[in-house]
């Protein structure tokens, strides 16, 4: 019987060093796993800082989850002697080795670039390149070539593959940035600001990010002014729903390459699955890449029986339920 119960104790001895060492390598891999961080986080390092005022430092900023495991790991691979002080951004996932990558290699801000609302892949490529930042060719190949996480996205090899997914807002960068770098940090904002509340509301809407996202771009093009996406977005929900080509004079400009302000009849022929005016639906793809506003207005449109929109001189709509209150419109406001 006493031999029993020792084969017993042994028995559950063993299990529960088992239990706790792969409960303890669990907790480790999660300590040590990246963080994902919401926006940019700032971060900066006074002069003569300890490995543990780092530490400190980069756990109240939420950049990694236990200053202890940051201090062993700057430890274990001789690092805690060549932290450098300075003023550094993080955004998207953060991992160990980035934070060794950027705080200890000494890659401090040195660079900003605003991209604004409504540029495309093309002109997003072409206005980094004129600060210096990137190869436009190269920037354009990694966007067409590179391998993403985002399951949303266009497959490896389309072109303007990333249209409409870099995000349009402020950067900041260290000097010698990549253009893969680059790109992914702003795929990763995108990412970050279209929520899974969004998510959740597309499934309503029985459409993909991707055609929200080319919803977007369209609203972003068409209305200058903030409070008039609501209703656009309406317009383009509303022909949808009974198979109306959605006429939209900024898809015809995106294959034209050039924004005109008068449309030529010639123009509106233009083949061109982008063009709206030949084709019903939704086009292939974005045409600009959308704001927060215009992804919201796609997502959650005005409720209003809205078929037509004409611009007006002060960039505002004239919004009409039909087609004689719309021409009414156009001879009023296109004078």
């Amino acid at each position: 019987m006493a031999k029993r119960r020792r084969k017993k104790t042994f028995t559950f001895t063993v299990l529960l060093i088992l239990i706790v060492a792969l409960t303890s390598g669990v907790y480790l891999r999660y300590l040590t796993s990246p963080v994902k961080v919401s926006g940019t986080i700032a971060l900066e390092i006074p002069q003569k800082a300890t490995t543990t005022k780092i530490a400190l430092l980069l756990a109240e900023k939420g950049l990694i989850r236990d200053p202890l495991v940051f201090k062993v790991y700057a430890k274990v691979y001789g690092l805690d002697r060549h932290l450098k002080a300075g003023q550094y951004q993080f955004s998207g996932e953060v991992s160990l080795k980035d934070i060794e990558e950027v705080v200890i290699k000494g890659r401090a801000v040195t660079e900003s670039f605003t991209i604004p609302e409504g540029f495309t892949e093309e002109q997003i490529a072409q206005h980094l390149a004129a600060k210096g930042l990137v190869d436009k060719e190269k920037f354009l190949a990694y966007a067409r070539e590179g391998s993403f996480k985002y399951q949303y996205l266009p497959s490896e090899g389309t072109e303007k593959r990333l249209e409409g997914f870099l995000f349009p807002d402020t950067y900041y960068i260290t000097k010698g940035f990549s253009e893969r770098q680059i790109i992914e940090m702003m795929l990763a904002r995108f990412d970050q600001i279209f929520t899974e509340e969004w998510r959740k509301r597309a499934d309503e809407l029985g459409m993909t990010i991707g055609e929200v996202v080319t919803l977007a771009s369209l609203v972003e093009r068409e209305a200058r002014v903030s409070k008039d996406r609501p209703l656009v977005a309406s317009v383009f929900h509303n022909r949808l729903k009974i198979g109306m080509h959605l006429e939209s004079c900024a898809t015809v400009q995106y294959v034209l390459g050039e924004v005109k302000e008068v449309l030529l009849f010639e123009d509106l022929e233009t083949e061109s699955p982008y063009n709206t005016y030949l084709y019903g639906g939704l086009p292939p793809g974005p045409i600009a890449a959308p704001g927060t506003d215009s992804l919201q207005a796609a997502l959650y449109p005005e409720k209003t029986n809205y078929l037509y929109f004409v611009a007006k001189k002060d960039g505002s709509h004239y919004f009409s339920k039909t087609l004689a209150e719309h021409n009414k419109a156009k001879r009023q406001y296109l004078k």
